[in-house]
């Protein structure tokens, strides 16, 4: 599990000894919500809600008299003696024997300003978990197709993913989307999210795809092409292909030149987008970068620099791939620093 996260990856392995996924599943069913496993490893409340999770620890942080505090922005932390000294935007300064920083990830790295205060790192931010714009694409005519199965190469990288292929309004979207994404996220930054990619449709090798056709236009010879989609594609998708592949409406496979052939092999293999930003609903889903892994333990999440400070979530240089790795990682962070918050007052 520590391999699906792009960053972060040897941390979260060691932190996982203490909390692990069974752990997140037990915490939640004996809560009263219920689990599930994806075909692909992603996990779900079976009610396909978020708002089962968000309600469940809402009630749990009322059990044990939580208090909530909204509109109440951070702005400064600073430590004299043992005692912490939070101070909000409005003037209000808290008193504590020690501080769990879960802020979550900022955009930008000035945010991270009261924390390089306290003496820490920061690795710069970068969106991750995007979906790919491709702005006035004809493609985008065919928004809410959805492919089970495609897969997705970033040109002039070695970036490469596979699974489920979203078609939107403004582009492409969907798990492999979203993965490469997050594998990606600090090289497609730099480029300012302006680089090619190349689709298969069907996960396909060129000379199966080439096979497959042949068979095609000696098995069915009298069909016309467009009537029936192949390859388990959505109906729209396929003649979308074979109009960019230039097959006219009333062509029989009989009638299919090695001209157009190729050219279907290539769109159905090796179809070329280029992509001009991305989109993020509002905010990034999730944000790479954060504090420097190196000055935070593993085994208690507490800073090796400020004693009674501890860091759990994203607000860490640690992200995963779209499919609960990156909740994962906040529940196990906020366990292990949960736990060992009392032995650092204590001592």
């Amino acid at each position: 599990m520590s391999d699906c996260y792009p960053r972060g990856k040897h941390f979260v392995k060691k932190m996982f000894h203490q909390f692990f996924t069974m752990g997140t599943i037990e915490w939640f069913e004996e809560r009263g919500v219920r689990l599930k496993t994806e075909a692909d490893g992603r996990m779900f409340p079976t009610t396909d809600s978020s708002r089962s999770i968000i309600d469940c620890l809402l009630r749990e942080a009322g059990r044990y008299e939580v208090n909530v505090m909204l509109n109440a922005e951070l702005i400064k932390l600073e430590k004299t003696g043992k005692i912490f000294h939070v101070t909000l935007k409005d003037g209000r300064v808290l008193t504590a024997a020690a501080v769990c920083v879960a802020t979550g990830g900022y955009p930008k790295a000035e945010m991270f300003q009261w924390l390089k205060e306290m003496g820490h790192s920061i690795e710069e931010p970068s969106p991750s978990l995007f979906t790919f714009n491709l702005p006035k694409h004809p493609i985008t005519q065919l928004m809410g197709l959805s492919v089970e199965k495609a897969r997705v190469r970033i040109i002039g990288t070695k970036l490469e993913e596979e699974g489920p292929l979203l078609i939107t309004h403004w582009g492409l979207s969907g798990p492999v989307i979203l993965r490469a994404s997050a594998w990606g996220a600090r090289e497609l930054k730099e480029c300012n999210w302006e680089f090619s990619i190349l689709v298969n449709w069907v996960d396909q090798k060129e000379q199966v795809i080439k096979e497959q056709l042949e068979l095609f236009r000696i098995n069915q010879s009298s069909r016309k092409i467009k009537t029936r989609s192949e390859f388990g594609l959505p109906q729209r998708l396929w003649e979308f292909l074979l109009t960019g592949s230039g097959i006219k409406e009333d062509t029989r496979w009989a009638d299919l030149s090695a001209i157009s052939r190729n050219k279907l092999i290539n769109f159905l293999c090796n179809h070329p987008f280029d992509v001009k930003g991305k989109t993020t609903f509002k905010d990034e889903f999730v944000t790479a970068g954060g504090i420097k892994l190196n000055e935070v333990d593993p085994q208690t999440m507490m800073s090796k620099k400020v004693k009674g400070l501890f860091f759990a979530g994203e607000v860490l240089d640690v992200d995963g791939i779209t499919g609960g790795y990156n909740f994962q990682h906040a529940w196990s962070s906020g366990y292990v620093a949960a736990k060992h918050i009392p032995m650092s007052i204590e001592e």
